[in-house]
């Protein structure tokens, strides 16, 4: 089964691409943007299953979705995230998603996942989904910024300077240093390093 993973997260995408391709069965490549894998897409590269994090850049939410699932044709296409709702889980399999896939699966969870939308089924969590939308545990962290703040912590986190995130959210490198000054205050941190491990430590990421 190939296996394209689109996401900005290194980590999180390097080791999803080593479980993969060390569980047997699975050929995974990876890229870090939206563009990206539209561009192998457009190029012709077939995958049983494309899976696009729901936050990365050139994404646009739910817009991505619908944009892969136009270009990809017979190409399965599913959504990976850490902080979208139940609400968005839903419309993405309305749109005909192959799947949403939470990224607190555990490891054989996910794969589990992959094998199964890759072999034509649509996946959704049943506990996810069947939480009440008022019983769904909010992240005490991401409840104290807004969402343009979660946007440049996030890229905190993954090591970016103030220009790489200016530029990813296509706006103004002093707008980020704003942002930056504001979300420190927020939650605690003095400095970038710190920022990061407050965010991971929350489950944010």
């Amino acid at each position: 089964m190939r296996v394209l993973i689109a996401d900005d997260h290194d980590l999180l995408r390097d080791t999803l691409q080593a479980f993969l391709n060390a569980e047997g069965g699975f050929d995974a490549g990876t890229v870090a943007s939206f563009d990206e894998a539209v561009a192998q897409v457009e190029a012709g590269a077939h995958y049983d299953l494309i899976l696009l994090d729901y936050s990365m850049p050139g994404m646009r939410g739910l817009d991505g979705l619908k944009r892969m699932m136009e270009l990809a044709g017979h190409n399965r296409v599913a959504i990976i995230s850490g902080t979208a709702s139940r609400e968005i889980a839903e419309e993405a399999l309305a749109v005909g998603a192959a799947g949403f896939v939470p990224k607190t699966l555990s490891a054989k969870s996910l794969i589990n996942a992959v094998r199964f939308m890759a072999m034509g089924e649509q996946y959704a969590p049943l506990e996810f989904m069947r939480a009440p939308a008022e019983e769904e545990d909010a992240n005490p962290l991401a409840e104290m910024l807004s969402e343009r703040e979660l946007q440049v912590l996030e890229g905190l986190t993954q090591g970016k300077a103030n220009k790489e995130i200016a530029r990813d959210l296509d706006i103004r490198e002093p707008t980020v240093k704003l942002h930056v000054k504001t979300l420190y205050r927020k939650i605690g941190a003095s400095n970038r390093t710190q920022a990061a491990m407050i965010a991971k430590e929350a489950g944010l990421f």
